[in-house]
């Protein structure tokens, strides 16, 4: 597996994960329970790689056309 579909599969668990801790913890608040304050911090971790990784992905393309009109000069 190379390395852009390696970026690419991790960026789709990533999201997968962080949807699912935002629904745990929107869930836990319909419940009643008030969480700890670091639960509203958990998000944070798998936004902040779900940011690196999509910045990747989206300059690919960019990158990709940079180097091969590069090459052809």
């Amino acid at each position: 597996m190379n390395w852009n579909t390696w970026i690419r599969q991790l960026h789709r668990w990533l999201s997968i994960i962080f949807t699912a801790v935002v629904a745990a913890i929107f869930i836990t608040l319909g419940v009643g329970v008030e969480p700890a304050y670091w639960v509203y911090l958990m998000p944070l971790i798998p936004l902040a790689l779900l940011m690196l990784s999509g910045l990747y992905l989206f300059a690919l393309p960019y990158a990709t056309k940079w180097r091969s009109g590069r090459r052809t000069a």
